[in-house]
């Protein structure tokens, strides 16, 4: 079984988009997807929406999506082909308490994908790509954190000038490979060629 995460430095720059590609283009990997995300205090586990309960059965919550409409992120992975989409929510720390769950899932899977950042903190996944925008200033800590990590990082095609990503030193990626992805499509043939070399048995 192979995991590939995809993390990225910030909302709205591609990371779904990029794990759709690899799904609808390595269809042979029958993959079981995973989309995770961390609420804030205020907002519940449950449901996404803002609320003020602190209750444990808010901290984690795990759902299959059945809704085959795209309409949500998980919903595009199972468009794309996934086997089986999975929309784990916690709150921002509590990833932890989820990862039996988790665990539990990814046993059962033929392959996996997962979107996030945080999920290295407990597992180490077979590739890990990381999605950089340079016209995206905000860079969350969860993607400074990991960023050594990344087997690759993609950067749309045409980005141009210098990242101003306030503390972030971009020796930590020298050596890394960089492949382009080309928006709406995201997914090119060099980027395809490198994930199906990383997990050739």
């Amino acid at each position: 079984m192979a995991i590939v995460v995809v993390g990225g430095h910030s909302r709205n720059i591609g990371k779904t988009s990029v794990v759709e590609g690899l799904i609808r283009n390595l269809q042979e990997m029958r993959w079981t997807a995973f989309k995770i995300t961390q609420f804030g205090h205020g907002m519940c586990s449950a449901n996404g929406e803002p609320c003020d309960c602190e209750t444990a059965e808010h901290t984690v919550a795990v759902s299959e999506e059945r809704d085959r409409t795209g309409g949500t992120d998980s919903s595009r992975y199972l468009v794309a082909g996934a086997v089986r989409s999975l929309w784990v929510r916690t709150r921002t720390g509590d990833l932890a308490e989820a990862m039996p769950r988790i665990r539990k899932e990814l046993a059962q899977a033929e392959n996996a994908v997962i979107e996030s950042n945080s999920i290295l903190r407990f597992l180490r996944p077979d590739l890990y790509l990381s999605v950089l925008d340079p016209a995206v200033e905000d860079f969350k800590d969860s993607a400074r954190f990991f960023l050594d990590r990344a087997d690759a990082v993609l950067v749309p095609e045409g980005a141009v000038g210098r990242p101003e990503w306030k503390g972030v030193s971009l020796k930590l990626l020298q050596g890394t490979p960089v492949l382009a992805i080309q928006p709406p499509k995201y997914i090119t043939d060099d980027v395809l060629a490198f994930v199906r070399g990383h997990l050739r048995p």
